[in-house]
């Protein structure tokens, strides 16, 4: 019996990080007997791929060096002759190049996606990064932007044609992700107790560039200082490492409310984690569709995230959460400050978003949706 297609997914890097652990959910996710699986790492893996159930799915890593590295394009060249692949799958421009090595190497069908806007063009107006993709898009038979803002670019700024495009939102595992039932349970590390009179407000992600962690410590320095006797139930939690974090730690510090927040780094119980939240908040500058959102929906939070790239797409203002501007730690402050005051708010709050997430953002359905597009191929015109 022929072993089923090979899909090589090739990424910057395989650590903790949105675009990661979609990849690796779709793979644990899609039945084996429809494709089999390899991940090319540009640099490298982390113990991220541990998460990966099936025994199946070999992981490269191709170590590039910064800047322009041929070597990294002959060595992708010379795998993928070996592997010989239906389908390459890049994901976001640190990879899209990589299309090259593909055509090279003749693999039938070529995909790339788009989740999330580069550190270096947090809004996409960076006119060198369209004209790379509009050289490259010749190269790629469809696209998968994650948001409607994304789809928006391809069209307008990429002028990718709209029978290349198919949008694919992510989903969450709800049996991973799921609402904190009964009293809140106190967490391995924390060093708060974690009582039902504590408000505790957190975040998720790599403490770099665009996920902006600083202003939600800015914005709860303030909530702190305006919440007056309420100040001191107010916790703050934010899980994910980076260059962000000793900036962050010194705000606290001299603020004197080091004591209400913890920044223990990178974790690998963020389902547990989010189960002791009261409120997630998603403090970026740019998003494409973002993991953590979905992920706190699916744990009965309210979110509060800026109103940037896809985050209006899940987050409905005032229904499952508050939309807020961006880089204004001063109106992040003022609904910290509204959630802390109105208990029933935030409840019903993360009810909406859990409906809403298990109405339109399933992993199901996140997974069919992938594997039409790659059953595309396989298609006779």
């Amino acid at each position: 019996m022929p072993q089923p297609p090979l899909i090589v997914h090739i990424i910057y890097r395989l650590g903790v990080g949105g675009l990661e652990n979609g990849l690796v959910n779709l793979i644990n996710a899609m039945p084996p007997e429809a494709y089999r699986h390899a991940i090319v790492c540009l640099k490298d893996s982390t113990d991220f791929k541990l998460r990966l159930t099936r025994a199946d799915v070999a992981v490269y890593e191709l170590h590039k060096r910064e800047g322009q590295d041929w070597h990294s394009f002959v060595a992708l060249y010379r795998l993928l002759k070996k592997l010989r692949p239906s389908i390459v799958h890049t994901r976001n421009l640190a990879a899209i190049e990589y299309q090259i090595a593909a055509f090279c190497a003749g693999v039938p069908g070529r995909v790339h996606g788009e989740h999330g806007w580069d550190v270096f063009d947090p809004n996409g107006t960076n006119v060198k990064y369209q004209w790379v993709r509009r050289v490259l898009k010749r190269f790629i038979h469809r696209f998968i932007p994650l948001s409607r803002h994304l789809e928006s670019y391809l069209l307008d700024k990429v002028h990718v044609t709209p029978r290349k495009i198919r949008r694919i939102i992510n989903g969450v595992d709800t049996r991973i992700f799921y609402p904190r039932t009964g009293a809140r349970q106190t967490l391995d590390g924390c060093p708060f107790a974690l009582t039902d009179d504590e408000l505790v407000i957190g975040t998720i992600g790599r403490m770099h560039g665009v996920k902006d962690q600083i202003t939600l410590v800015k914005a709860f320095i303030l909530a702190c200082q305006g919440a007056e006797a309420d100040s001191r139930h107010l916790r703050l939690v934010i899980i994910g490492d980076g260059p962000l974090r000793a900036e962050a730690v010194a705000l606290l510090e001299a603020a004197g409310v080091a004591g209400q927040a913890w920044l223990p780094g990178a974790r690998d119980d963020i389902a547990e984690i989010n189960r002791r939240l009261d409120v997630f908040v998603l403090p970026s500058q740019a998003e494409g569709i973002s993991n953590t959102i979905l992920e706190a929906m699916a744990s009965g939070l309210p979110v509060l995230a800026t109103a940037v790239g896809g985050n209006p797409e899940l987050v409905v203002d005032g229904v499952t959460g508050r939309l807020t501007p961006a880089n204004n730690a001063e109106v992040m402050a003022a609904h910290l400050l509204a959630y802390s005051h109105d208990a029933q708010m935030r409840h019903e709050q993360g009810r909406q978003g859990y409906q809403r997430l298990q109405e339109h953002f399933s992993l199901a359905a996140m997974v069919a949706n992938y594997q039409a597009v790659y059953d595309s191929f396989f298609q006779k015109e």
